[in-house]
């Protein structure tokens, strides 16, 4: 994950936020996420057909599990108000959330992690991010649930149980097995690391005619 900040080359401007240099950022940076983990601006790549390839396969248990409808949502991209930090956010790939969210809102379209079950990233070239400050990020924000498609190395990582900064429990899990998650999530939910992680690839070219 990079890091980035504005530089302000005219003494008299008045000095922004570390949010509203965010929010400049993303005017910027079109395409690109840009989020604030433990008071660092961080900015991560557009995400390539193989991440919106996985993503597309993670959400369909959820949906399956009939947790679409009734008393939670699965949605893409919601952003998530950290307690860690004054004006910290993160912009999960996909959550799970409670269907009252828009009673929920907070500062810069973000929302409450009271409201969050369960978080999903899938690593793009920034993995570093998703597997140590997000960690930590979400584990403070007290997130049920969080899930990790580590497509570099090929396996996915289920964290529960956060406590401080950390998560009690990190099972991992490699192609050929199927990772369940907890049941607290609102139903019996299991994925399919093999296809998950196939998705996560880029397809290989076909040979020349």
């Amino acid at each position: 994950m990079s890091a980035a900040a504005v530089e302000h080359p005219c003494e008299d401007e008045p000095e922004l936020s570390l949010l509203e240099e965010a929010n400049e950022l993303a005017e910027q940076l079109p395409g690109r996420r840009v989020e604030i983990i433990g008071g660092v601006i961080t900015v991560a790549p557009p995400p390539d057909g193989p991440h919106a390839r996985a993503l597309t396969k993670l959400m369909r248990p959820f949906i399956a599990a009939g947790l679409d409808d009734g008393g939670s949502e699965v949605l893409q991209g919601v952003g998530l108000w950290l307690p860690d930090g004054p004006e910290d956010f993160a912009i999960p790939d996909l959550a799970l959330v409670d269907a009252d969210l828009d009673e929920h809102r907070l500062e810069n379209n973000c929302y409450d992690p009271a409201v969050f079950r369960l978080v999903l990233e899938v690593t793009s070239s920034n993995y570093r991010s998703d597997l140590r400050h997000k960690v930590a990020a979400y584990a403070e924000a007290k997130i049920p649930v969080y899930v990790i498609l580590d497509r570099k190395h090929s396996r996915l990582h289920v964290l529960t149980e956060p406590v401080g900064g950390t998560y009690d429990r990190h099972e991992v899990y490699a192609p050929g097995q199927e990772a369940p998650l907890p049941e607290s999530i609102g139903a019996a939910v299991s994925l399919d690391v093999a296809e998950l992680v196939k998705a996560g690839r880029a397809k290989p070219s076909p040979p020349d005619a």
